[in-house]
């Protein structure tokens, strides 16, 4: 399958909102002259078509997966693919437990830098999750060039690496820094408060909470290092340098050989994509709003949870670190939930169950099933948190909250990964710039909100907010394949099937003429 690039521009200034039209007029023209250039690729290959999956052409070779190939990642076995899965879970808890890693220890680290100014302090987080703004931006792109290996792998190792250089910082603005660097180096934020609260109090000091993240990294390192290369394109590309060695015939190619760009191109089209499909894609600029909220309530909760469980219930700092993990049980159940709908989807699918064939009723009833349950879970924290209630009653809470989170999380960007396939990483990382950007703001606003509002209130502010959000996942099961229909990636990705399909019908008459001149 052929891939075209794209050129995206997100606004940098009010100079740059100025040049929209300019852009927009660049990327139509970008667009057309990279379309025009491979239909010109795909028609001066004609086809004849050989048995190891190679289309062979009168002047050259395209490299294609043909039905059941073993190589082709769709078709590895299923407890290959768990593996795969795990191994990416491995890695994400990684990234999501160093987000949080130090928020329980704040007050500690503070006073060892002498740090005394309270938005200050929450730069600890904030600069985290700026470096998650900045990271799937570049990375994302990148992996659907080069692959998803090598771009997991180099990240992982800038992770472990700017955890220890936390571990070692001199002095404040240095641990931001690393602080950052290590949220760009990304691609449990549950447990970490509660690791921070016990820790960090203790003779072994602050730094231990970054050491210890240091030491999960590099367990963590066994099973990543056996990750295999799961895009099919790059492993296509690996096919045709084999073959033009073996066969010495340099006119075999990959389809995503034939669309190599410079860095100047590069950078104009691939990596600016993800801020166009946040700004002119209404899937993805809907998705990030709701996910991004969600998010950010999420990181508001490291503030909002000792002053609730701190200051109505006195609890300790380690103690209070426990609260959280009532949310950690709630994204299990999330994850059980999706499991079982998993399985459901699959029945209806062997079963040819009309309603499987579209994007939305696959994907969407777990984010109409978990928006309420976040809402319910915001209100609930916020009018049983009072000294006259036994403090495991907010604490539960917690269940329907991370239940929510996940089943709203799980379920959009699947329908993301669904809706725009071969440049899903790209939306992919447009909702992560997004969230993170909310998770990284946000939380400045937490606790002069829960001061002037009290939690009752400024819990239901966040559940009204959120209530509104609800609306999103209903309005795309509604109208989803309108707004695809309208969409660019969209529409070109249907193009490409079209293409494709009729491409797949010409060569299976070419083996059909074939076989019958051979029985001839």
């Amino acid at each position: 399958m052929f891939r075209s690039r794209e050129v995206s521009e997100g606004p940098q200034s009010h100079n740059a909102l100025n040049a929209m039209p300019q852009l927009v007029s660049g990327v139509v023209e970008a667009d057309a002259r990279e379309k025009d250039a491979l239909e010109e690729a795909e028609n001066r290959f004609s086809p004849l078509v050989s048995s190891a999956s190679t289309i062979v052409r009168a002047e050259g070779k395209i490299v294609s997966w043909m039905d059941g190939d073993a190589q082709n990642p769709y078709n590895w076995s299923t407890s290959r693919k768990i593996g795969i899965v795990i191994i990416g879970i491995i890695v994400v808890i990684n990234s999501t437990m160093g987000s949080s890693l130090p928020s329980n220890a704040i007050p500690i680290i503070s006073e060892h830098f002498n740090v005394t100014s309270p938005y200050v302090k929450i730069l600890l987080i904030s600069m985290y999750l700026l470096g998650y703004v900045l990271g799937p931006l570049l990375f994302g792109p990148l992996s659907e060039s080069y692959g998803r290996r090598v771009i997991m792998l180099s990240t992982f190792f800038g992770f472990t690496v700017f955890t220890m250089a936390c571990a070692l910082a001199p002095n404040y603005a240095s641990l931001l820094v690393f602080r950052l660097l290590t949220g760009a180096s990304c691609v449990g934020p549950l447990i970490a408060p509660a690791i921070a609260g016990f820790v960090a109090p203790t003779s072994l000091g602050w730094r231990w909470v970054f050491w210890l993240g240091l030491i999960v990294a590099g367990v963590s390192w066994i099973p990543t290092l056996f990750l295999p290369e799961t895009y099919g394109p790059v492993l296509l590309a690996r096919r045709a340098a084999a073959l033009r060695k073996s066969t010495r015939n340099p006119n075999i190619f990959a389809p995503i050989e034939l669309e190599k760009k410079g860095w100047k191109q590069m950078a104009t089209v691939t990596l600016a994509r993800p801020l166009r499909m946040l700004f002119f894609e209404l899937l993805v600029l809907a998705t990030c709003l709701y996910v991004s909220l969600a998010y950010g309530i999420f990181y508001m909760y490291f503030e909002a949870y000792p002053i609730v469980f701190q200051g109505v219930y006195g609890q300790s700092l380690g103690v209070s670190g426990l609260m959280f993990l009532p949310i950690g049980v709630g994204t299990l159940l999330a994850i059980g939930v999706f499991l079982w709908w998993d399985a459901y989807l699959r029945r209806a699918q062997l079963a040819q169950k009309p309603w499987t064939l579209r994007e939305e009723s696959r994907r969407l009833p777990l984010a109409c099933i978990g928006g309420p349950l976040y809402v319910i879970a915001l209100f609930w924290l916020g009018w049983t948190s009072r000294p006259t209630i036994p403090f495991y009653v907010p604490m539960l809470a917690g269940l329907p909250f991370g239940m929510g989170f996940v089943l709203i999380f799980m379920a959009l960007l699947n329908y993301l990964t669904d809706a725009y396939e071969i440049f899903a990483a790209s939306a992919m990382a447009a909702a992560s710039c997004a969230r993170s950007l909310a998770g990284a703001v946000l939380p400045f606003a937490s606790e002069p909100m829960y001061r002037r509002l009290g939690v009752p209130w400024a819990s239901s502010l966040l559940a009204f907010a959120s209530l509104g959000m609800c609306a999103i996942p209903w309005v795309f099961l509604w109208q989803g394949d309108r707004i695809r229909a309208g969409s660019q990636f969209c529409r070109l990705l249907k193009e490409r099937k079209e293409r494709e399909k009729l491409r797949l019908e010409r060569e299976k008459e070419v083996l059909e003429e074939g076989e019958s001149e051979e029985k001839v």
